[in-house]
């Protein structure tokens, strides 16, 4: 995807610029810069700065209680920290809503904020800022997340109000793709399980979010569930989609449906497997795997099941 941006002078209206990184000022601390998706509010300078080619984070999606957050999105790849001192005269609410308009002019969805309701103060090394966050309870907070071809990218954004400063702390995830074209099953794994407990879970059979198209990446998979069905042509096999909870239930009922059907129509159009043998069926997120209050489990539970008949 690529975004385009149209670059105005005026402090208030362009503070996220894509493709456009600021000359880093005499201030910054020493190795640091902007991040080549989000620039600086205009006047502040860089007084820490982390990056990571490969870590992990825990994406905040809730305030914090207890000391923990409710609910995370746990992202690894590239992770980078940058905590700015915002020039003298600008309050919290304005630059927040800048970083949040200009996010949003971007394509990013909002997945989370929060103001001065966000809870205590972060979980202890919960983000790769040494200084991150002060009084919690004085803070703006903003996850977003841009979906893009070579790797989603999370931006978590806290403005913490000390009074006398404002300190913008930004967080800044971008997911590595994944590498496509690998087996993930193959026909021997697939028939032992079946032998064995009556049905097979599948993580080789991908779809966007909420849709379901079979998407390419998908091949090496598919070919070798029809393989098992020619290695046993006796075998006939409910496809069964399935999903996490996010979303209602009945949209998800119809989504897992419409993607049983769909692998049903691919190995039965490409894969010339006879339509009578399979039969498709969706669960949504009626029988999970694993608990879908992580995002671990929740991508366990998108899965198609093969059981057989």
């Amino acid at each position: 995807m690529m975004i385009t941006r149209k670059l105005i002078p005026t402090m208030i209206c362009a503070v996220v610029l894509f493709g456009w990184v600021p000359a880093v000022l005499a201030q910054d601390v020493q190795g640091s810069k902007d991040h080549s998706l989000i620039s600086r509010y205009p006047g502040s300078t860089i007084a820490e700065y982390r990056q990571k080619a490969f870590d992990e984070f825990e994406l905040p999606l809730s305030p914090v209680a207890d000391g923990k957050y409710a609910k995370t999105q746990h992202l690894e790849g590239k992770v980078t920290g940058i905590y700015y001192t915002t020039p003298e005269g600008r309050s919290a609410l304005e630059v927040s809503r800048n970083y949040e308009s200009a996010l949003k002019n971007a394509g990013f969805e909002t997945l989370f904020n929060c103001a001065k309701t966000c809870g205590d103060a972060p979980p202890l090394g919960s983000v790769p800022l040494d200084e991150c966050c002060g009084n919690y309870g004085n803070a703006r907070y903003l996850a977003a997340k841009l979906s893009r071809d070579s790797g989603d990218a999370y931006v978590a954004l806290w403005v913490y109000d000390g009074g006398s400063d404002i300190k913008t702390f930004l967080v800044v995830a971008e997911i590595k793709p994944m590498e496509s074209g690998l087996v993930t099953v193959n026909a021997a794994s697939l028939a032992s399980d079946i032998t064995r407990t009556g049905h097979a879970s599948v993580y080789g059979i991908y779809f966007d979010t909420g849709k379901a198209d079979v998407k390419p990446e998908s091949d090496a998979t598919l070919k070798e569930i029809a393989k098992l069905l020619q290695q046993d042509p006796r075998l006939k096999l409910y496809v069964v989609g399935h999903t996490d909870n996010v979303g209602t239930l009945a949209s998800n009922m119809d989504l897992s449906k419409r993607r049983g059907d769909a692998v049903l129509a691919v190995l039965s159009t490409k894969y010339n497997v006879a339509a009578a043998r399979l039969t498709a069926a969706g669960d949504g997120p009626t029988a999970p795997v694993a608990s879908n209050d992580s995002e671990d489990g929740r991508a366990k539970n998108r899965r198609v099941e093969l059981v057989k008949q």
